[in-house]
């Protein structure tokens, strides 16, 4: 098995994520506002918040409303088993949680990809490594793969994930907009937990919102320890709006791929190579990142630059023309 280095902090200090406008801040105080933040893969064009009952607000969920949510997450994500759904507030909770229901065990991490996978396994004991690619894992006893991976967009065929270990993690939170044949959510093969999450795709990472697509045991272990009342009342009605809505879906991914090819023609112009990506972000390679971070940021404009490839940088979509022409003049 060849083991990636070892990406976790041993410090214990946070994942650096994206999103995060505060530290950037302080290093470009003079930048003009308002921040365009690109530095994460969430769409910058939300879906349009209902109107949403007093009650939402007021009173705990009730049973009709979680399962109404359920439901419509079975139709979007194509579940026939309702019962396999289990509804999170956001699938960092699911991310945290699955290690501690695990016994202690081999985990074999598909990466780089997003780090809190590691933290999270490493923080509970287990035996973690980094492995380049699935054939890597074959010995492990848990399997975690994010598909299509983040930061580079790599997407690993459905048919080479079935059996790939007595329990695979399958993290698909950025493949809604890709074809349904993509996602293992529909044919949920035996010991498999898929993760979705709602935020990215439909910009509202702010109503903390994700789910789980498992097996009868691993499903009510994770309802256990998620507890009473885990998804709020307003995500709840947030998510059971938006996951029925098919026409704002498709329109959405006519446009993310629209802009994505515009975002790709603007970094292939300032000499960037586009390297992967997902219909929601572009990871793209220089040889001057670090200084185009500088030139960005100077002109209030924030993207990930990433520790362990100091060559890329991944950038979001623009959610407007005038937010597309800003990365463009900001980068010639």
């Amino acid at each position: 098995m060849s083991a990636l280095p070892n990406m976790a902090n041993p410090a214990g200090k946070p994942v650096e994520h994206g999103g995060d406008l505060s530290a950037v801040r302080r290093r470009f105080p003079d930048a003009p506002l308002p921040w365009l933040d690109l530095s994460t893969g969430i769409n910058p064009v939300p879906y349009p918040v209902p109107d949403l009952p007093r009650d939402a607000w007021a009173r705990l969920p009730a049973r009709e409303q979680a399962e109404a949510l359920i439901d419509a997450a079975a139709h979007r994500y194509g579940v026939a088993d309702r019962s396999t759904l289990v509804a999170a507030p956001g699938t960092q909770a699911l991310i945290q949680a699955l290690p501690r229901l695990v016994p202690k065990a081999r985990v074999c991490i598909v990466g780089p990809t997003y780090e809190e996978h590691e933290t999270c396994w490493r923080r509970q004991g287990h035996e973690v490594s980094v492995v380049a690619t699935l054939d890597d894992a074959r010995d492990a006893d848990v399997v975690v793969l994010v598909n299509p991976n983040n930061p580079d967009g790599r997407l690993v065929p459905v048919e080479r994930l079935v059996a790939a270990a007595r329990l695979l993690v399958v993290d698909e939170a950025f493949i809604d907009l890709l074809p349904a044949a993509a996602s293992l959510a529909p044919t949920l093969p035996p010991r498999t937990v898929v993760l979705r999450s709602f935020g990215k795709t439909y910009g509202l990472a702010g109503v903390r919102l994700g789910f789980a697509i498992a097996g009868p045991d691993i499903a009510a272990a994770l309802r256990a320890d998620l507890g009473p009342w885990a998804v709020s009342g307003p995500a709840l009605e947030i998510g059971r709006v938006a996951l029925a809505d098919d026409a704002w879906l498709a329109a959405t991914a006519e446009r993310l791929t629209a802009d994505r090819r515009r975002l790709d023609e603007i970094l292939v112009s300032a000499g960037f190579t586009i390297v992967g990506g997902t219909p929601l972000f572009c990871l793209a390679d220089h040889p001057e990142a670090a200084s185009t971070v500088d030139r960005l940021g100077r002109n209030g404009i924030h993207v990930r630059a990433f520790r362990q490839s100091p060559r890329r940088l991944r950038f979001g979509l623009p959610g407007d023309a005038a937010s597309f022409d800003r990365l463009r003049t900001s980068l010639t």
